[in-house]
């Protein structure tokens, strides 16, 4: 082989494995993403099922993890604290009331603030 072989042959090798890379580290982008929506609708029955117990809506998310002084009929933990943020990081965003139902749950994406697209967009229980 000559040099020039040899140099068009690694050429090539350094394009497949930069195809590939970004294939991969995308691909943990989309994970997460996916993982963040499963995550979302999981809390969101945690809440509900929280809600049968006491009666009421917890008044914020660490309810879930340890028993509010208020709360007869509490039965939990319903959730640990590492569920209370999403894959990236950041806290999970709980209102109540909600915009179009008794409670919102979000997550602000992979950049932690609201709006964006892609994986920086808004995940929201609905």
């Amino acid at each position: 082989m000559s040099l020039l072989e040899m140099i068009i042959v690694l050429v090539l090798i350094g394009g497949v494995l930069t195809l590939v890379g970004s294939r991969v580290l995308g691909g943990a982008d989309r994970g997460k993403a996916n993982l963040a929506r499963s995550q979302i609708q999981t809390l969101a029955g945690k809440v509900e099922n929280y809600q049968l117990d006491t009666g009421r809506l917890p008044g914020k998310l660490e309810d879930l993890v340890t028993a509010p002084g208020i709360a007869g009929g509490w039965l939990g933990p319903y959730a640990k604290a590492a569920e209370l943020n999403d894959p990236w990081g950041h806290p999970i965003q709980y209102r109540v009331p909600g915009e179009s139902q008794s409670f919102d749950l979000v997550s602000l994406g992979k950049d932690g603030k609201p709006g964006g697209d892609s994986y920086d967009a808004d995940v929201r229980y609905e």
